[in-house]
């Protein structure tokens, strides 16, 4: 299953954070953050959690910004 980032990419760049910079933030490499970002592999809890801490975004939101499918 694909999903759309595009709405977390723009919370990235709104917040001031590179991808580079935000994948830091996520205690991961670049390469993981943009297979992530590619669908390649998926976001883990963990991961969604410290995201939207990281973003301040609202947990009531979560799925727009990681579960809205590519179509």
């Amino acid at each position: 299953m694909r999903y759309n980032y595009s709405k977390l990419l723009g919370r990235i760049v709104e917040k001031g954070f590179t991808k580079e910079s935000f994948a830091k933030q996520l205690s991961m490499n670049r390469t993981t953050l943009f297979k992530k970002l590619n669908s390649d592999s998926e976001f883990t809890q963990c991961e969604i959690m410290k995201a939207i801490d990281v973003l301040d975004i609202n947990p009531f939101d979560i799925s727009i910004y990681f579960f809205t499918l590519d179509v």
